[in-house]
């Protein structure tokens, strides 16, 4: 199991990063997530929808209802213009940070 402060630094990465190729909802992300990473994240609602609203808030996301084939209207997130912009300077940083602790840690390099 991961060290849950590494997350918490990177949620809002990781969900602009799934957002940058399609807009999602809620559950969508969950799976999304889960598929991705092999199983190691597993995002909850207390985490994934405050840090939606704290993305929305900041304008890197925007969320619009849509009726749903089947059951009740979904949230979808899409990124906007800041969001991309943003994520594209957390990626560069991120690329920085791993850099560094692989040259301090190179025997966990494979």
């Amino acid at each position: 199991m991961y060290h849950k402060e590494l997350l918490k630094g990177n949620t809002e990465t990781l969900l602009l990063s799934l957002l940058s190729d399609e807009a999602m909802y809620g559950y969508q992300i969950v799976k999304e997530i889960r598929e991705r990473s092999g199983g190691y994240f597993r995002f909850k609602e207390g985490t994934l929808y405050p840090a939606l609203h704290r993305l929305e808030a900041s304008g890197l996301i925007e969320g619009q209802w849509k009726e749903a084939s089947t059951g009740a209207p979904r949230r979808y997130y899409h990124m906007t213009s800041k969001g991309l912009k943003t994520l594209d300077e957390r990626t560069a940083e991120w690329k920085r940070f791993s850099t560094a602790v692989n040259s301090i840690m190179p025997a966990l390099v494979s």
